[in-house]
C-alpha cells in the first residue's frame, strides 16, 4: 500500500477526464467477478468509463463525480452519483426511499485500499447526494464482491433486492444497496 495523506475530496473537473479513465481501468476489474473477461471489462471500460464518457458524465446536471486528488491532481479514488429514478427496472422496484441518488460509481485505487479515501468520497457523496435533493442513496454490487459489500455495511447500506448489471456480452448479478440520507 503506497498510501498518502495530502489529498482532499473535490468536484471533478473537466481536465480530469483522462486520470479518471485511466483510474476506471484499474479499478473496475478489482469489482469484477470471477467469471467476468478481460474482454467483457474492456469493453464496459470503453463505453461508460473512457476520457469522453467521464468528460459527458461531468457536463450532465444529473450527475456529479467527485475525486480524491492531491494538491498535484493526482486522482486515488472517485464516485459519481446520478439524480432521479432508477432506469432499471429491478432497481426501481427495489429502492423504497424516494426521492433517490444512485452511487453509480465508488473506486478506490488499490495502492490507497484501507487509508481512508473510500470513506470520505462516500461522505462527501452523501452530503451531494442530499443537495441533489435525495432523501436516500442506492446502489448495485456484485454479488460476488464480498470486499465491497462488507465496505458498504459498514457504512449503513442494507441488501433490498436484486438486479442484473451488463458488463460487456456478459450479465452479472447484482444486490441492491440502499440507505437513508
Amino acid at each position: 500500500m503506497r498510501t498518502r495523506t495530502d489529498w482532499a475530496v473535490r468536484t471533478a473537473r473537466p481536465h480530469d477526464a483522462t486520470s479518471l479513465a485511466s483510474l476506471a481501468a484499474v479499478t473496475f476489474p478489482l469489482a469484477c467477478p470471477p467469471g467476468s473477461t478481460a474482454d467483457d471489462q474492456r469493453a464496459f471500460l470503453q463505453e461508460n468509463l473512457s476520457a469522453e464518457r467521464f468528460t459527458q458524465h461531468m457536463s450532465d446536471a444529473d450527475r456529479a463525480v467527485l475525486v480524491a486528488a492531491t494538491p498535484d491532481d493526482e486522482l486515488l479514488g472517485y464516485t459519481m452519483l446520478v439524480a432521479g429514478e432508477p432506469t432499471d427496472d429491478d432497481a426501481r422496484a427495489a429502492v423504497h426511499i424516494r426521492p433517490a441518488i444512485e452511487l453509480s460509481k465508488c473506486y478506490v485505487h488499490p495502492d490507497h485500499h484501507g487509508a481512508g479515501v473510500a470513506s470520505a468520497l462516500l461522505r462527501t457523496s452523501f452530503d451531494h447526494a442530499r443537495a441533489l435533493g435525495g432523501a436516500g442513496i442506492w446502489l448495485g454490487v456484485n454479488q460476488h464482491n464480498a470486499r465491497a459489500q462488507a465496505f458498504y455495511a459498514r457504512e449503513g447500506f442494507a441488501v433490498v433486492g436484486v438486479k442484473r448489471f451488463q458488463v460487456g456480452a456478459r450479465l452479472e448479478d447484482d444486490y441492491v444497496l440502499e440507505r437513508p440520507l
